[in-house]
């Protein structure tokens, strides 16, 4: 008998503890949650799979994958050619992994091209990595702001010119 009020007492206390517990918890989620939206960018890349062809322009706040072709540019944070795809266009992200096919300019903050790479185009970089094996056909230049900076090619050239 005595069990039940001291199991009676116990349990409120329990019940008190758990809630004061779950509080301080919720708000870690609630933070999570908060960092989640902040993270949503950071979610799985969008992979175009090795049947797929697009003809179109891709723009992404996240990471892009390519396995498959596209005819069109490319913008991204954090952009993967695959092996086995090709992309016809201008390629512009923070970063560019190329393993497979560019055909045409390609611009990021920092570009690795591998050993099965194979581009045909002009690069504009702050910091690139280009692997023994890869196939590099065009100019390399490097800028601060390489992704800002496509007007600012011609801009040199035509600065002298006026001076």
């Amino acid at each position: 008998m005595f069990s039940k009020s001291k199991i009676n007492e116990p349990g409120p206390k329990a019940d008190t503890a758990a809630p004061s517990s779950a509080a301080p918890t919720p708000p870690k989620p609630a933070e999570m949650g908060a960092g989640a939206a902040a993270m949503k960018p950071k979610a799985a890349p969008s992979i175009l799979s090795s049947d797929l062809l697009v003809k179109g322009n891709l723009k992404s706040t996240g990471d892009i994958q390519i396995e498959g072709q596209v005819e069109g540019d490319v913008h991204a944070h954090l952009l993967t050619v695959g092996e086995t795809a090709t992309v016809r266009g201008e390629v512009v992200a923070d970063d560019v992994v190329v393993n497979g096919r560019v055909i045409g300019r390609v611009r990021g903050l920092k570009v690795r091209l591998t050993s099965t790479a194979k581009v045909e185009g002009d690069i504009i970089h702050k910091t690139i990595a280009i692997e023994s094996g890869a196939h590099f056909e065009g100019s390399v230049q490097r800028q601060d702001d390489p992704l800002g900076g496509a007007s600012k090619t011609p801009a040199p050239a035509s600065k002298p010119a006026s001076a």
